[in-house]
């Protein structure tokens, strides 16, 4: 393991009393060290996850914490945060009480590595919470502070995270309660996708949460007297108050600072030319070894070319609003951004559609119900993305657009492990989709198909590109030429006469390498792709399952997904063959590609299900 370059001994532990506003001389060059030192050591390892895959900002309001807590027990000793993406500071948190060995941050997101993009109770030695979903922190840190009201509990948090409805919710409940909970907001005025001062003029941190009835003081972050200060007040503040600390983002890092690109791991160019104006040009030579660890796995039945289903959900957008003018464009279609249009694919609407785009905060609950708004009229149609780990957030705004019979187009992204199912939550006299696309031809033709249909569709992406699915000539593409996309209709990609596999999304490439290598074996398994995941087709249910087996194989989460639905409609129909599902059982391990194999999805696993069932 190489040696962590940036020696943690040289912390000094400080004690600072509230109730002495003013920094000391030797306190204030103490702190200076302190922050200086994590911030070199931040920089360092958060770019190790850049060469394979932050914090920075908040370092000061954390070393002052260390010196709170260092001083009296009237402190709640953990360092709170509702961004999870700081999961910076929890490591080095970790590190600096002995939980975490310095070289291992080197580590940092590495597959398999404990060191995961965001805090997980339980997972990494040290870290003390799971922060959950941007802005959901601040509501538990109230129960903590209602379960300890002889303790003053902190909270980090961000202008970011205070645009989620929960924190509204949280600040009303502490200012009623009288709750001694204490947040740090670090207001750079900079998120994902913009600036909020842009992008929703009007909000201001500040007024906000003094209207809420928090005692508010606002200061420079980057001036230490003045944060010093500003934390000193509200500590001896009896009751709920914040300090919103300003500043640019990344400060004092090259090309990053007042950007986006210090939200989460520091890019390795700018990290060396951080490291070589501090004097440490030796360090940076850390990254020459550190390369991505690509999949050595070679897919049959699929092309070696890959595109982001994502990306294309947005281009095939377009394609729709290519054939309208721009009047009527404007008039018929609004698309409505959640902080995340380079993400989902909303950028290239935003950038050729300007017409119908609304850019919009980290408000998913608001947002989606406004695209459903602008849905209400039976001609009218709104579209919606976010990333699907936020899906369970608006499940009650979803269900408000189905009793008002409203239009929504939502995708959403980065899917896998989590309970997309939960979308189809109306009753069996409604009728919602959920669309999950096998490769980018046939996202485009989803969208193509379904775009201007009405109710409420669902459109499912995973954050990692994949291949074409391809016919089985070997050459041609499945999903292009001659293909038309059916809504409730499943594709038969290969007949089989031993049983079936059914799968979708980004899991079809995989179950089809695994289907070709059962044949080549002489089994002769078919395969259907289902890309409706909530419509029972009948034609295709009745054929694979009058076969000896089925087998569904998903990345959805096992308990929620397609496979606990799938039997029971076999059932239903008194089709009996052996059956099996397989999908995510477990927390994910880090890296890319490495959360496949880890949840025993890989096409191997595949091949001895199939097996094990043809028996």
């Amino acid at each position: 393991m190489a040696e962590f370059p940036i020696d943690l001994k040289q912390f000094k532990k400080l004690s600072l009393d509230p109730h002495n506003p003013t920094l000391t001389a030797e306190q204030k060059a103490d702190l200076q060290a302190n922050i200086q030192l994590l911030r070199d050591a931040i920089v360092v390892f958060t770019a190790t996850g850049a060469a394979r895959g932050g914090a920075y900002d908040t370092v000061p309001e954390v070393c002052i914490l260390l010196a709170l807590f260092e001083h009296s027990k009237d402190f709640y000793p953990v360092v709170f945060d509702e961004a999870g993406h700081r999961v910076a500071t929890q490591y080095i948190l970790a590190t600096l009480e002995g939980s975490l060995p310095a070289e291992h941050l080197l580590h940092y997101r590495e597959a398999n590595s404990k060191l995961p993009g965001h805090p997980e109770l339980g997972l990494t030695p040290g870290v003390k919470f799971s922060s959950g979903r941007l802005g959901h922190m601040w509501p538990l840190v109230n129960g903590v502070a209602l379960a300890n009201r002889d303790k003053t509990v902190f909270c980090l948090g961000s202008d970011g995270s205070q645009q989620e409805g929960n924190d509204a919710e949280a600040a009303r409940l502490a200012v009623a309660q009288g709750l001694n909970v204490k947040l740090l907001i670090d207001d750079n005025d900079v998120t994902i996708a913009g600036h909020p001062s842009q992008y929703l003029p009007g909000y201001d941190v500040t007024n906000t949460l003094a209207g809420h009835g928090l005692k508010v003081v606002t200061v420079q972050g980057e001036d230490l007297d003045e944060l010093w200060g500003g934390i000193s007040a509200i500590v001896t503040h009896n009751g709920p108050a914040a300090v919103i600390a300003k500043r640019v983002m990344a400060p004092g890092i090259p090309d990053i600072e007042g950007s986006s690109h210090g939200h989460d791991v520091i890019p390795i160019k700018a990290a060396v030319k951080y490291l070589e104006k501090r004097g440490l040009s030796n360090f940076s030579s850390i990254y020459d070894n550190i390369k991505p660890v690509p999949n050595p796995y070679i897919y049959s039945g699929s092309t070696k070319e890959v595109g982001a289903n994502r990306v294309i959900f947005g281009e095939a957008v377009n394609m729709v609003l290519d054939t309208l003018s721009k009047e009527e464009a404007a008039k018929k279609v609004m698309v409505i951004d959640s902080d995340l249009e380079g993400s989902t694919g909303l950028k290239v609407i935003h950038q050729k559609h300007p017409e119908v785009f609304v850019p919009s905060g980290i408000m998913e609950r608001g947002n989606f119900s406004a695209a459903a708004g602008f849905g209400f009229a039976p001609d009218k149609f709104g579209v919606f993305s976010t990333f699907s780990a936020f899906l369970e957030m608006v499940v009650s705004e979803i269900t408000m657009a189905r009793l008002n019979n409203c239009n929504v187009l939502s995708h959403f992204s980065h899917s896998g492990g989590v309970n997309n199912m939960y979308a189809d939550n109306g009753l069996s006299d409604v009728q919602s989709f959920l669309y999950f696309p096998a490769d980018p031809a046939q996202m485009v033709a989803i969208v193509k198909r379904v775009f201007f249909e009405r109710g409420l569709r669902f459109i499912f992406s995973t954050r990692s590109k994949v291949p074409w699915i391809l016919k089985p000539d070997g050459k041609t593409r499945f999903f292009e030429d001659d293909y038309e996309f059916v809504p409730g209709k499943d594709d038969l990609i290969l007949e089989g006469k031993a049983g079936y596999v059914v799968s979708f999304g980004e899991m079809l490439y995989r179950s089809l390498d695994a289907v070709l290598r059962c044949r080549e074996q002489g089994l002769d398994v078919g395969l259907v792709n289902k890309p409706c995941l909530n419509v029972v087709d009948e034609q295709m249910t009745r054929k694979i399952g009058t076969s000896p087996f089925v087998l569904v194989v998903e990345s959805f989460n096992q308990k929620t997904g397609l496979g606990s639905k799938y039997g029971t409609w076999l059932l239903e129909r008194q089709l009996t063959p052996k059956y099996g599902y397989m999908g995510t059982t477990k927390e994910g391990c880090g890296g890319l590609w490495e959360q496949i194999p880890y949840q025993n999805l890989d096409p191997q696993s595949i091949i001895v299900k199939i097996k094990q069932l043809s028996q």
